[in-house]
């Protein structure tokens, strides 16, 4: 238990010196399971291929969030939200 604690520890901090604003923003405006356009909205982005390059790929790479419906990540019906990492980084960020 204690020793996970320390690892888990030890990765936040390693992935919150390598989180981006971009990101940091996603995870504060995650607050639920949400799609694409959902949080694209609550970002008050309009461009589709920047909001994936630069928000939702390297949170989707980080583990910060998930996708609901992984075998199919190109699904009408796919949503994001936060994994416990991205929801221990939130706390931190609070």
């Amino acid at each position: 238990q204690q020793v996970t604690q320390q690892v888990t520890q030890q990765v936040t901090q390693q992935v919150t010196q390598q989180v981006t604003q971009q990101v940091k923003t996603l995870i504060n405006v995650l607050d639920k399971e949400m799609n694409r356009l959902e949080i694209q909205e609550k970002l008050n982005l309009s461009d589709r291929e920047n909001f994936r390059a630069k928000y939702l790929k390297p949170a989707l790479e980080q583990g910060i969030i998930e996708m609901t419906k992984p075998d199919k990540p190109n699904s009408r019906l796919q949503k994001y939200r936060l994994t416990i990492l991205g929801k221990q980084l939130k706390n931190k960020m609070l």
